[in-house]
């Protein structure tokens, strides 16, 4: 493992992973500035910027003593806003704070992406994927402007690290959540509906787990670009995973053996780049 960093940058601090990230570095002792539309005044960051991450004034000001930068800021759907906000507004942030963040020296970064770059989950019609589990090499079949926002954002990335020697990893995160928000009415809904979840490979990841896998992307000795999917190794649904892809994935090749509930996520290259395995998995049925 490298050093801890002396100062990270977190921003849209004030969501579910943000707020995650930043308790993470509480408990480590690493301070953090938090980056934010808003400031809710509970932030457990001992500085606040507020701004947003697409504005290259506030990143800068908020950049000071950093020396690592994690970018949760987005419009996590496209229906948060109009098309161009969606794309235009989260691709900006994520160039405009890298592009900020190298430029102040910075060299390294996680941003979040998501499975939603598929194209799967936000797609106007039913879309299947070429094979399962999906992977980092699963070919993508973006219909929508947030899953455009994430493919630009990745690109970004890959042009970051080669453009400045950063070191840049992008996780395709899930559904992110905890036992007490979220995965419980999820978990609820997929028992007699298990279609809703099928755009969305049923997956999910607690977000101490999260928040884990973050530290770990900032503090691994590696280089260049990574984009890699992380997830828990199973689904929030209750029904075997076959059986749901016998239903709702007719005909898509399976690459690897999905036995019980396991995840048609293949998390593999997150294990063996950063060392992660998820610990936190909801205890679906009990």
């Amino acid at each position: 493992m490298t050093s801890a960093p002396r100062r990270v940058l977190v921003t849209g601090a004030a969501g579910r992973l943000g707020r995650a990230v930043l308790d993470l570095l509480a408990a480590r002792g690493v301070p953090a500035t938090a980056l934010d539309l808003r400031d809710p005044a509970d932030l457990p960051a001992d500085r606040v910027v507020v701004g947003g991450a697409g504005d290259p004034v506030a990143v800068r000001a908020a950049l000071a003593d950093v020396d690592a930068v994690v970018h949760c800021a987005a419009l996590a759907a496209p229906t948060m806003g109009s098309p161009e906000e969606v794309f235009a507004g989260n691709a900006r942030a994520t160039f405009v704070t890298l592009e900020e963040s190298a430029r102040a020296g910075v060299r390294r970064a996680v941003i979040a992406s998501s499975i939603a770059v598929l194209g799967l989950s936000f797609a106007p019609r039913p879309l299947s994927p070429a094979y399962l589990p999906v992977d980092e090499a699963v070919p993508a079949q973006v219909a929508d402007p947030y899953a455009l926002s994430k493919q630009a954002d990745e690109a970004t990335a890959a042009m970051m690290s080669r453009r400045y020697g950063m070191t840049v990893v992008a996780l395709r995160f899930p559904l992110l959540g905890g036992p007490r928000d979220t995965l419980p009415e999820i978990a609820a809904r997929y028992v007699d509906d298990p279609g809703f979840g099928a755009a969305h490979l049923w997956g999910y990841l607690d977000t101490r787990d999260a928040a884990s896998v973050v530290w770990l992307a900032v503090t691994r000795p590696i280089t260049g670009c990574h984009v890699l999917f992380v997830a828990a190794p199973d689904t929030l649904a209750p029904q075997p995973t076959g059986e749901l892809l016998d239903r709702f994935y007719p005909g898509v090749p399976r690459r690897l053996p999905l036995p019980g509930r396991a995840a048609p996520i293949d998390a593999g290259a997150a294990a063996r780049v950063l060392g992660f395995t998820a610990e936190h998995r909801y205890p679906v049925g009990s």
